[in-house]
């Protein structure tokens, strides 16, 4: 099932995706997927983030090829980092690249959307607080990444944790071809057999550190070929079974 958010009238509507049809659920959100009212035609509607969460948790280092690129040793538990809900955005959206904090990369990720509340789960259990996969770029300032102890500054500027187009959640993870383009070239190519800790070791993980709700995503880290964004550029995230997020790329104002 394609779990899909659109702007229709004014107002955010969430529902089953089929083909150029949105079968809409009893509320906005992924807490409640009961079908309710007539299906409606998504042409000319806005989209929107499929899933607004509560919490980003990033992980950092998991593809083997990644940690070489950075010069990284590969990593004995998840590096975890948060990023704000304030800079999720939507397919379609432009990323903005704030003035003067120098380079910024798009990272092409798949992440993971809970569909429960979920603590302390054992491995065998964190499979059932799994909703579904989307497509993100982790979006980040690479030198201030560099700069700073912390990841919070450089991936938290607005508009820097686009996601969708839509939740997708019937696919199994363990082998998805990923890539990452920019204006069409390809610059990340991967497959998520390349993570060091998969999407159900993550989500046990980390339920055993907060508590996961509804809409909380787990971005679980990018392949190696990262590279700069300029104002102009058009950014894909591709993933195998669920589809192609793209945002074009702009400059912040002052």
């Amino acid at each position: 099932m394609r779990i899909a958010r659109f702007l229709a009238h004014g107002s955010p509507v969430t529902g089953r995706l089929e083909g150029t049809l949105l079968y809409p659920f009893r509320e906005d959100g992924v807490r409640d997927l009961m079908p309710c009212g007539d299906p409606l035609p998504i042409d000319g509607l806005p989209s929107l983030p499929p899933v607004q969460p509560g919490k980003i948790i990033g992980v950092g280092l998991n593809f083997r090829d990644h940690a070489r690129e950075r010069g990284k040793p590969l990593p004995p538990e998840p590096l975890l980092f948060l990023k704000p809900p304030s800079a999720v955005s939507s397919h379609g959206a432009p990323i903005l690249l704030p003035r003067g904090i120098g380079r910024v990369d798009p990272e092409a990720e798949l992440a993971v959307v809970i569909g429960r509340n979920a603590r302390n789960l054992t491995e065998s259990d964190a499979g059932h607080a799994i909703l579904g996969y989307t497509c993100f770029n982790d979006v980040t300032a690479r030198d201030l990444q560099d700069r700073d102890v912390q990841f919070t500054r450089a991936k938290g500027f607005d508009t820097f944790a686009p996601l969708g187009p839509w939740i997708e959640t019937e696919i199994d993870p363990s082998d998805l071809s990923i890539m990452g383009r920019v204006n069409g070239v390809t610059r990340q190519a991967s497959r998520t057999r390349e993570l060091i800790f998969p999407p159900v070791f993550l989500v046990a993980f980390i339920s055993r550190i907060m508590t996961l709700h509804p809409g909380d995503l787990i971005a679980t880290g990018t392949p190696s070929g990262v590279g700069p964004l300029t104002p102009g550029d058009t950014a894909e995230v591709i993933i195998e079974g669920i589809g192609t997020l793209s945002n074009p790329v702009g400059q912040a104002g002052p």
